[in-house]
C-alpha cells in the first residue's frame, strides 16, 4: 500500500477537524454527562409545548434510579425498556443507568414472541413498557411508560464505570434468533463524542428529528444532546409536514434522518431543508443514492453528511463536515477509528479493491452476549470486528466506499432485517412447507421484504403475510409473496439466496417491482 494503514487512519481523523485526545473520548459515564443546568433539552411536541430543562432530566432521572434501588434493582440486572418516542422513555433510560442496570433495548412493534425472546436471553428481571407492549411482557418487576414514573428523593447512587454495560441492544443472526450486543458507556460515549467532534456540535445547535428512540440512530441524538448541554426536539412518528414545520419554527441546525425520510423531505417540504437555520442534514442506517444527495444539495446547497456505523461499533465513519462530502460514499473514520478493508482472513489489501470491511477501536462492543462461538466468528486476531459488509477505498480520497453485502442483510426504511428470521416464523404456518426472503428495490424504501414460498397446501399470499404479522413487527413481514415449486439449493442443501430472483423473468420481476412502487407514492 502507498501509505501505512496507521497513518491513513490518523490522517483521515484530522481531517474532520484538529487533534483530539483519542483516550478521552471513552472516559466517564453516561449519567455523568448529565448537566444540572434550566437550558431547554428535549422537546416532545405530542405531549407538550413545553421544554424539558437538562436540571429536570437529572433529577427525575435520580429519583426514578433511587426509586429502584429501593426496590432491589442491582448493579448488572436487565431492565428491558419498549416504548415509543417519549419523555417518560428517556427519564426511564437514564434513570436506569444510574442505578447501574443494563438497559435491554426493545422496538416497541415487537411482539410477544419477540419481547419474549429478548427477556429470557437477557433474563431481564423488570421492564419499563408503553402499551401495547406493556401487555406483552412477563417480568417480576414491570413499570408503565403510560403513567408518571415513580420516584423518591435523590439519595446516593452506586458508583459505574465507563467499562461498565450500560445497553444491551439485540441484532439479528443469519440463524433467525437476535443476538446481545452489549455496549459499554465507554463504547458509546467514545463514538457519540467521536461524531460530536467531527460534526462541530455545541450548546447553540437544535436537534430535530423522528426516529425511533428504540434504534441507536435515535437515541444517538439523544447522547449528543446530553454531553452538549444543546437541545433537541424528538417527534413520536414520521410525518413530512410535521417535520418540516418543527425544522422551520424551532430553528433546527442538526436534521437526522434515513433516506427514506429524506426522499419524503425533499418531495414534500423542500423549503424545510432549505430553512437558514439548518447548517447540518445527517443520513444514515442505509444508502444514499447519489440522486436523492443531488436533488437535496439543490434544496440546501450541499448534500447530506452520510455516516456509516453498526449496532456493534456505534458511528464509525463520515463523510466530514468541511471539504467534499462525495454522493455514493460514507467518508473516512471518526477520530478514535481504525479502518481496514480486508480479505477474508483479515489481512489489508491495496485501495480500490474490494473487501471485508473491519474495524476496530473504543467504539467496538467486545462480543455477543452469552455467545462465545458468535463472538470468535465475528472478530479476526487484533481485536478487527468484522462488519459483514463489503467496501473499497477509493486511492485518490481515502473515501470508504460501500458495495455490497456479506451478511444476508436487508434494510427497510432504516431498520435492518435478517431473512431467516422472517423464514423461520413462515415456515410455522401449517401450509408453508418452506421459505426464503430477500429484498427487492423499493424507491421510498430502500429494499422491500420479499418472499418465495413452497407451499404444501393451499394458501394465499395473504394468508402468508397475515401469519407473519401475529409473529414479527410490521417491518419485517413481507410485502410481496412468490409461490414457487422448489427453492434454488447447492449439492450440500444450503439456500442460494443469490438466486432467487432468476426463475423470475425480467418482465415480471419489472412488474413486481413497480408494483411496489406504485403503492409508496
Amino acid at each position: 500500500m502507498a501509505v501505512s494503514e496507521e497513518s491513513r487512519n490518523r490522517t483521515a481523523w484530522l481531517r474532520h477537524g484538529p487533534e483530539t485526545n483519542v483516550e478521552n473520548l471513552a472516559a466517564g459515564t453516561l449519567p455523568g454527562t448529565l448537566r444540572p443546568d434550566d437550558g431547554p433539552a428535549l422537546l416532545f411536541p405530542s405531549e407538550s409545548d413545553q421544554w424539558l430543562s437538562h436540571r429536570v432530566l437529572d433529577e427525575r432521572s435520580r429519583g426514578t434510579a433511587s426509586w429502584l434501588l429501593s426496590r432491589g434493582l442491582a448493579p448488572g440486572d436487565r431492565v428491558l425498556l419498549c416504548g415509543g418516542n417519549s419523555a417518560a422513555l428517556v427519564v426511564a433510560y437514564l434513570a436506569i443507568l444510574r442505578a447501574g442496570g443494563i438497559v435491554v433495548l426493545a422496538n416497541p412493534a415487537y411482539t410477544g414472541d419477540e419481547l419474549a425472546h429478548l427477556v429470557d436471553d437477557s433474563q431481564a428481571s423488570w421492564a419499563f413498557a408503553a402499551r401495547p407492549a406493556s401487555a406483552l411482557v412477563d417480568v417480576a418487576n414491570a413499570v408503565s411508560l403510560d403513567e408518571p414514573l415513580p420516584g423518591l428523593e435523590p439519595g446516593p447512587l452506586p458508583r459505574i464505570g465507563s467499562a461498565d454495560v450500560a445497553l444491551l441492544a439485540y441484532t439479528s443472526g443469519t440463524t433467525g434468533a437476535p443476538k446481545g450486543v452489549p455496549l459499554t458507556h465507554a463504547n458509546l460515549l467514545s463514538s457519540i463524542r467521536a461524531a460530536m467532534h467531527a460534526w462541530r456540535w455545541s450548546a447553540g445547535d437544535v436537534l430535530v428529528h423522528s426516529l425511533p428512540l428504540s434504534h441507536q440512530h435515535g437515541l444517538g441524538g439523544v447522547h449528543a444532546t446530553l454531553l452538549a448541554g444543546s437541545s433537541a426536539v424528538v417527534l413520536p412518528h414520521f410525518d413530512a409536514a410535521e417535520l418540516g414545520d418543527a425544522i422551520q419554527r424551532h430553528g433546527a441546525t442538526v436534521l437526522f434522518a434515513v433516506p427514506a425520510v429524506h426522499e419524503r423531505l425533499v418531495a414534500e417540504v423542500p423549503d424545510a431543508l432549505g430553512a437558514p437555520s439548518l447548517r447540518l442534514a445527517v443520513s444514515g442506517s442505509a444508502p444514499l443514492s447519489p440522486d436523492l444527495a443531488e436533488r437535496i444539495a439543490a434544496v440546501m446547497g450541499e448534500p447530506p453528511l452520510e455516516r456509516y456505523g453498526s449496532t456493534e461499533s456505534g458511528l464509525d465513519v463520515s463523510n466530514p463536515l468541511d471539504g467534499p462530502r462525495l454522493p455514493g460514499t460514507v467518508g473516512l473514520p471518526l477520530p478514535g477509528v481504525e479502518l481496514r478493508v480486508g480479505t477474508d482472513s483479515g489481512e489489508p489489501i491495496e485501495d480500490g479493491t474490494e473487501g471485508e470491511i473491519l474495524l476496530r477501536g473504543p467504539q467496538v462492543f467486545s462480543g455477543y452476549w452469552n455467545l462465545p462461538e458468535a463472538t470468535a466468528e465475528a472478530f479476526h486476531p487484533g481485536g478487527w470486528f468484522r462488519t459483514g459488509d463489503l467496501g473499497r477505498i477509493d486511492a485518490d480520497t481515502g473515501y470508504l466506499r460501500i458495495t455490497g453485502r456479506k451478511k444476508e442483510l436487508i434494510i427497510t426504511g432504516g431498520l435492518n432485517v435478517y431473512p431467516r428470521e422472517v423464514e423461520l416464523a413462515l415456515e410455522k404456518h401449517p401450509a408453508v412447507a418452506s421459505a426464503a426472503v430477500a429484498g427487492l428495490p423499493s424507491r421510498r424504501w430502500g429494499e422491500q421484504v420479499t418472499a418465495w414460498v413452497v407451499a404444501e397446501s393451499q394458501v394465499s399470499a395473504e394468508e402468508v403475510v397475515a401469519h407473519a404479522r401475529k409473529l414479527l413487527a410490521p417491518y419485517k413481514c413481507p410485502k410481496q409473496v412468490f409461490f414457487v415449486d422448489s427453492l434454488p439449493r447447492n449439492s450440500m442443501g444450503k439456500l442460494r439466496r443469490s438466486e432467487l430472483r432468476e426463475p423470475l423473468d425480467t418482465s415480471e420481476l419489472d412488474k413486481a417491482v413497480a408494483k411496489l412502487w406504485r403503492a409508496e407514492l
